[in-house]
């Protein structure tokens, strides 16, 4: 990579469907081996599940569920003079979007259940009720944050 400039951010393109951005990053994260048709067949299989159980707008379940699951601080280490310090930071909103698009995924493949579009429904509507695993993650993340509040002033 180079030292010198910083890639450029790539705009994201809405998905076709629902005209959501939100929609593609996460069919970025659900494809594996460059399958994008794979993915957001996943995706769209998990809206209609979503808009059967719920009787709401899919897409307005799942920008809930990410907004609930996405981190305002976390821990990042510092080394100051020998010692490795876990400091408490903010957490920029791109970062904290991709940060719960990534557990919502991960999570949803750890679950039990017959298709990767039951999981991912089954995690997307516990993350918009504020439970589930992607929301256990977030609440972990800000109790350590809290927990090293005294090292707060190591940010760099």
């Amino acid at each position: 990579m180079s030292r010198r400039t910083r890639a450029p951010k790539r705009p994201v393109t809405p998905d076709p469907v629902y005209g959501s951005r939100l929609a593609s990053m996460i069919v970025a994260r659900l494809m594996n081996s460059g399958k994008r048709s794979v993915a957001f067949g996943i995706l769209y299989d998990a809206f209609k599940i979503i808009e059967e159980r719920t009787g709401t707008e899919p897409v307005e379940t799942f920008e809930k569920a990410v907004r609930n699951a996405t981190p305002l601080v976390e821990v990042r280490a510092r080394r100051v003079g020998g010692a490795t310090y876990q400091v408490p930071m903010e957490v920029r909103a791109e970062r904290g979007t991709a940060m719960a698009l990534r557990w919502l995924v991960q999570f949803s493949r750890q679950r039990s259940g017959k298709t990767m579009s039951m999981k991912l429904a089954n995690e997307l509507m516990d993350a918009a009720n504020e439970t589930g695993n992607a929301i256990r993650r977030r609440e972990e993340t800000h109790r350590m944050a809290d927990a090293n509040k005294a090292f707060a002033h190591y940010r760099y």
